[in-house]
């Protein structure tokens, strides 16, 4: 798949089917995603991959929690800023109202925060997990080398015909998923990225995205 294929199909799919991920085909992406930009060479990133019956239970446990009004774990790191601005605030807003109307959830549905976290809990029926971690040591330098290893790992995918969906979510159950991956007590967990192959029955949905002239500037050219 050419590059450019690539970074206009990739999206945060939010619909898996459960047919399965070869392992051969995940080792052969993460291997080539080692050769991700790195400052020093740190190479900051530690990856489980979590799938079959361990994914199950983690899934389950996670629901279960979720689905009992569990406010989560204590968080390591803030999702978002506690006061974003426009025009983040708006871009935030826009994009969660056309993602999970899509999936049926309308901004009004009562049920409507447990019917999204029921959904992230079950990674939308991924049968792929990928849980990225960072020592507790590393700064904001190392996070965003794991930012581009993580894109470099989904681009990758998009190459093998497969979707991904990053989800902080997992965050907030940080300690469930620790018991299943095993993570010591050093390590932050930053995101999951669910992985699997598209359910094309369920609606597509393609967020929209700022203009350029918006956040890029040209100068001396």
């Amino acid at each position: 798949m050419d590059v450019y294929e690539a970074v206009d199909s990739r999206r945060a799919v939010r619909a898996f089917s459960n047919e399965p991920v070869p392992k051969e085909v995940l080792e052969r992406v993460l291997a080539a995603a080692t050769r991700a930009p790195s400052s020093a060479n740190l190479q900051p990133w530690h990856v489980y991959v979590v799938t079959g019956e361990p994914l199950a239970e983690l899934k389950q446990r996670a629901t279960a929690r979720a689905l009992a009004g569990d406010g989560g774990d204590e968080r390591q790191y803030p999702m978002y800023p506690a006061d974003l601005i426009a025009p983040y605030r708006d871009r935030a807003f826009a994009a969660a109202s056309q993602r999970y109307a899509a999936l049926g959830i309308e901004r009004d549905d009562p049920d409507r925060p447990m019917k999204i976290a029921a959904l992230n809990t079950d990674a939308f029926g991924a049968p792929v997990v990928l849980f990225c971690y960072l020592d507790q040591m590393m700064g904001p330098g190392q996070w965003g080398d794991a930012g581009m290893y993580l894109q470099t790992v989904m681009l990758l995918l998009r190459a093998e015909g497969l979707h991904s969906c990053p989800q902080v979510m997992w965050t907030m159950y940080r300690k469930t998923v620790s018991q299943i991956v095993g993570a010591g007590d050093r390590l932050i967990l930053f995101c999951g990225i669910s992985v699997g192959f598209e359910n094309k029955e369920v609606p597509r949905l393609r967020t929209g995205r700022a203009d350029m002239a918006e956040t890029v500037n040209f100068i001396g050219c």
